[in-house]
């Protein structure tokens, strides 16, 4: 499975952003997309994820009501919606994708993207 994602850029506090991950190769009869991200000297953590099967959506409590995951099947395309953005999303955003997982944050990620910049100033 190959991933792409995009649409990271500069955007000002309160802003909103919509990132995306194009999905290719290999598929699975159920898997996972999740969207991580790192910021500088932090470690990479869970921001949203979704189960491509039945839509089933999980977030982080620190971005819950501002981030809506999504995916369009037709497109094999996963999205993330970032609005009220924070100088704190300021990050690296992955997006991976889990086969036979559900989204959830601990399910075993076995293939990422090659991460797009979000920067917020504030």
């Amino acid at each position: 499975v190959q991933l792409q994602a995009s649409g990271g850029g500069l955007v000002q506090a309160g802003g909103s952003l919509r990132l995306s991950c194009a999905a290719s190769g290999r598929t699975f009869s159920s898997y996972g997309m999740g969207w991580f991200r790192q910021a500088p000297g932090k470690e990479r953590e869970f921001v949203a994820g979704i189960s491509w099967t039945f839509g089933t959506t999980y977030y982080a409590d620190s971005v819950k009501g501002r981030v809506t995951i999504s995916r369009d099947k037709a497109k094999n395309t996963a999205y993330l919606q970032m609005n009220s953005l924070k100088h704190e999303d300021t990050a690296v955003y992955y997006c991976a994708a889990s086969a036979y997982g559900s989204g959830v944050p601990n399910n075993k990620y076995d293939y990422w993207g090659q991460g797009t910049l979000v920067t917020v100033s504030s």
